[in-house]
């Protein structure tokens, strides 16, 4: 008769077990890591699309012919048509200060949040507006004092006078330390008088 040689059942040592489990955290933290920056990534996406309308819309203001009311006598020419870049917001939105880890609803009503300024300055003259929730506080300012100059690292400077900056001012984690910053500057030359943009986004403490 033909033997049979027969094998023992055996299960799975201490040690395998161990290392399939060690296997198991290691995937497990790369896909929280990555799921956590997935999300932090969706929320500077806001920051930098609303950054990137304000410049757009500070670009269409510098556009703009300034024309002077003006009643003229015959065989007399009016005013030379002028440009210039809307003045700097009096209040950023949200005006209390950078949501902490939280979206802040804007109230665009009467000189409120977006709704603030004139025909030349501020929200307003730059005719932008956002409505929805943000996550970001929102700045805009003419010639000086740049949200960008207290970023970590600094943001370039800007010509005092014909310069603006849109900044984006964050604090995802809610710390109220640190603060992600997103800035777009432009400035017009002095002598073809056209306005010259960044060409990206500053970007500091971007997930902070």
């Amino acid at each position: 008769m033909r033997a049979f040689k027969r094998y023992d059942k055996r299960g799975f040592t201490l040690v395998e077990l161990m290392i399939v489990v060690a296997i198991i955290g290691v995937l497990a933290a790369l896909a929280i890591f990555g799921v956590n920056r997935y999300l932090k990534s969706a929320k500077t996406s806001e920051a930098k699309n609303s950054i990137g309308r304000i410049a757009r819309a500070a670009a269409e203001s510098y556009e703009r012919e300034n024309n002077k009311q003006e009643l003229l006598a015959p065989g007399e020419s009016s005013t030379v048509p002028t440009h210039a870049l809307c003045g700097s917001a009096a209040d950023p939105v949200p005006k209390a200060g950078v949501p902490k880890a939280a979206k802040y609803q804007p109230n665009n009503q009467g000189t409120t949040d977006f709704a603030g300024g004139d025909s030349t300055n501020g929200w307003k003259c730059l005719r932008f507006e956002v409505s929805d929730p943000i996550y970001y506080q929102y700045s805009y300012t003419k010639g000086s004092a740049p949200v960008g100059a207290t970023a970590n690292p600094a943001a370039p400077a800007i010509a005092a006078g014909e310069s603006f900056e849109a900044a984006a001012k964050g604090d995802l984690d809610g710390d109220g330390s640190e603060f992600g910053i997103f800035t777009l500057t432009g400035q017009v030359d002095g002598t073809s008088k056209q306005l010259i943009r960044a060409t990206q986004v500053f970007i500091s403490n971007e997930y902070e």
